[in-house]
């Protein structure tokens, strides 16, 4: 039997264990995936803890951020071949028949598969992945950006895009991680005049290297204060693990501004006032990742020189190592696992 190496989740909060498992036998429609790259996402992390009130089942394997070769394909697999680079998304699969799928909206397909959540994902050397959903990588994008940008990037990506962001309109990023550095690009691409926040000078620094015209430290200042100073802001993306940061976010829009929540704190409710929202004209617009299509734009956006990954190479092995990393703040973005 052929084995391979994976990160498993033991149990709900439990530290991942490196297990020797067998290696998948790709089913009808799928595919079986060589990993070369895996990003680390703090959904992630969320779901080795199972923090969420869907809550996965363990022993399973996270991670949705995979890029890897094709190497065998199941019965009746037609649309990816051997050899092939690809993607796996959070988007593992979805029914492709419902009123969302049909309408261009599959990631809010109710029979949808999870990458890393519902099904095993890439935190292993080998993955399956529906062929529909594997979105074919470009030559042009390495496989060390890829993988941020299959979740980091398509999630930031569509946020922009839900936000309706016109030329000329003030974007805060409240948290500029792994996620908030590629939508500093992201609003920036479309027009929009860039304000990063973050608790972090370093990360404000790297904000400010990738073209954010405003960065306030939460620490060290009052962000709707000083938010407010400039004018306040179009459209706010809380994509931070902190609740209290969807209420800043909220607090810094001026009238006929839209908050787009993206970050999934483990608990936490927004807490909306009614007049301020009636009489400000204000949305608040919830965005979840991003359809096989704007992961394809995201990979042209990148493979064009408009976008910039900024990641740190580690190994399997040292995953918990990693996800300890991530919770302390210190990463400047994303880390990705290579293979």
């Amino acid at each position: 039997m052929n084995t391979m190496k994976a990160a498993v989740v033991p149990a709900l909060g439990a530290p991942l264990e490196i297990r020797d498992v067998a290696v998948p036998e790709p089913g009808p429609g799928q595919v079986l995936v060589r990993m070369l790259a895996s990003g680390i996402c703090h959904t992630d992390i969320h779901a080795a803890r199972g923090d969420w009130p869907v809550k996965p089942q363990p022993p399973f394997t996270p991670g949705h951020e995979g890029v890897g070769l094709v190497e065998r394909v199941g019965p009746g697999a037609a649309q990816r071949r051997v050899g092939d680079r690809v993607a796996i998304a959070w988007l593992g699969s979805a029914c492709g028949r419902c009123r969302y799928c049909v309408s261009g909206r599959e990631t809010l397909c109710e029979a949808q598969t999870n990458s890393g959540y519902s099904v095993d994902g890439a935190y292993a050397e080998y993955a399956l992945a529906d062929e529909r959903f594997a979105v074919p990588v470009p030559d042009a994008v390495s496989s060390f950006d890829a993988a941020p940008l299959t979740c980091a990037g398509v999630t930031t990506f569509k946020a922009i895009k839900a936000a309706r962001v016109e030329p000329g309109e003030r974007v805060g990023v409240f948290g500029v991680g792994g996620l908030g550095h590629l939508a500093v690009q992201y609003a920036r691409i479309v027009g929009g005049l860039v304000v990063g926040v973050d608790v972090e000078d370093d990360k404000l620094a790297l904000a400010t290297e990738l073209g954010a015209d405003h960065v306030v430290n939460v620490r060290t200042e009052d962000p709707v204060a000083k938010i407010r100073e400039l004018g306040g802001l179009d459209v706010a993306v809380a994509l931070a693990a902190a609740p209290e940061s969807f209420e800043q976010a909220y607090r810094s829009l001026r009238r006929g501004g839209r908050l787009v929540c993206v970050g999934l704190p483990a608990e936490g409710a927004l807490h909306i006032p009614i007049f301020d929202t009636v009489l400000g004209g204000i949305s608040v617009i919830g965005s979840i990742v991003g359809t096989r299509q704007d992961l394809a734009d995201v990979f042209a956006l990148h493979a064009a020189g408009r976008t910039r990954v900024i990641a740190r190479s580690r190994k399997l092995d040292e995953v918990n190592a990693c996800f300890a990393e991530v919770l302390s703040g210190s990463v400047p973005a994303r880390i990705v696992l290579e293979f």
